[in-house]
């Protein structure tokens, strides 16, 4: 049975003033459980990356409730936001954000050394371990491929064990074949350790891989339909209207 692990409740996002005010978020609400991926699409300006940033505590909302893993982000100072992403929240973005200078197993721990935390090198590498990359730990990233990176990006997203990975277009810089392997390894997380991924895309075939895709349009949502759901229908969604 699952839980409830992020949960959106009436949430509204505004930025700027006067003639250049936009709404962000308007009134979403919406609650993603653990044990699922779940994918955000929506055309552009509809509010996606908004909606992920809010979920994760990096900006504030207007309006509305958000909560991960049953802690109010809205009852939290700048310090126990900060806290609370360093622990129960693991992020992967498009770029890789990798440290040029360190090698994979560094890049991992980096996370939790910057807090002032020395993580034991076991789990450095189970987490390397778990995104297949047990042999490439003292590899620096110029000596990694585009998908390796992004795996290694993966492995310190989860060395906190967190309670949700939020993934921001975590294929939008690979080919085909690469974005395959690592949405691929985004599932087998999910579905061996019941860990909670949210994830914006444009992509419907990277949408294909969720158990439910959540559609938004002016920072609304517009359509939330659990999965599998064919890579047709998802491209027919988000197809450009004539």
């Amino acid at each position: 049975m699952t839980t409830q692990t992020v949960v959106l409740e009436g949430v509204r996002a505004v930025y700027g003033t006067g003639a250049r005010r936009v709404t962000a978020l308007d009134g979403v609400s919406v609650t993603f459980e653990r044990g699922r991926l779940a994918a955000v699409m929506g055309p552009s300006g509809s509010g996606k990356s908004t909606l992920l940033h809010c979920a994760a505590g990096l900006d504030r909302p207007a309006a509305g409730h958000i909560s991960i893993d049953g802690v109010a982000l809205d009852k939290l100072s700048e310090d126990g936001l900060t806290r609370l992403r360093r622990d129960r929240i693991g992020f992967v973005f498009q770029a890789f954000n990798l440290v040029s200078a360190l090698t994979a197993e560094q890049n991992v721990a980096l996370p939790q050394r910057l807090a002032g935390r020395r993580p034991p090198a076991s789990d450095v590498a189970a987490a390397l371990a778990a995104v297949g990359l047990a042999d490439r730990a003292r590899h620096r990233p110029s000596e990694l491929s585009g998908g390796e990176q992004q795996r290694v990006a993966v492995a310190r997203a989860l060395i906190s064990r967190p309670a949700v990975v939020f993934a921001d277009e975590p294929t939008g810089a690979l080919d085909s074949v690469t974005s395959r392997q690592v949405l691929e390894l985004l599932r087998a997380l999910v579905d061996d350790h019941e860990l909670t991924v949210v994830m914006v895309t444009h992509d419907p075939v990277a949408a294909g891989y969720a158990d439910r895709v959540v559609f938004l349009a002016d920072g609304r949502v517009v359509d939330d339909v659990t999965g599998p759901v064919p890579v047709d229908a998802i491209a027919a969604r988000t197809a450009p209207s004539c």
